[in-house]
């Protein structure tokens, strides 16, 4: 007998790019219909939301509007609420090496060069929350 199991996520998207967040959104509703998606377009609604309700996975731009994304992570890590968040770093502009491995060393758990493939960050989100168990 083949059991399947869908994991119903919480996520807070955070990014300024509205077009990108649309795409996002609607490909993981696709992937899990069932999953909250809150959106925030930057680092102050981002706190905001967090101070609302934790998240079971954080998708991080690194270029935000009030604040670098690292620095953002940076801040978030100093929570007992939030330190053990994964957290998933996209962007555009930043992709060399060095920024993956800043990203990676403040607390990143993946780091994905946009356009991201839904289904590879699907599998990443999964794999993430299944270690955090």
């Amino acid at each position: 007998m083949l059991v399947v199991i869908f994991m119903i996520m919480n996520i807070l998207i955070v990014d300024d790019d509205k077009n990108f967040i649309e795409t996002l959104e609607d490909g993981l509703k696709l992937k899990s219909a069932e999953s909250e998606i809150r959106v925030a377009k930057s680092a102050r609604e981002a706190l905001d939301a967090l101070a609302a309700a934790v998240p079971s996975v954080i998708i991080l731009d690194i270029q935000l509007p009030d604040m670098h994304g690292v620095e953002f992570l940076r801040v978030i890590r100093q929570s007992e609420r939030l330190k053990k968040v994964p957290v998933i770093f996209i962007s555009a502009r930043y992709t060399e090496p060095a920024d993956r491995s800043e990203a990676m060393l403040a607390g990143a758990g993946a780091f994905f060069s946009k356009p991201v493939d839904i289904e590879e960050l699907w599998k990443e989100l999964n794999y993430l929350l299944d270690k955090k168990k």
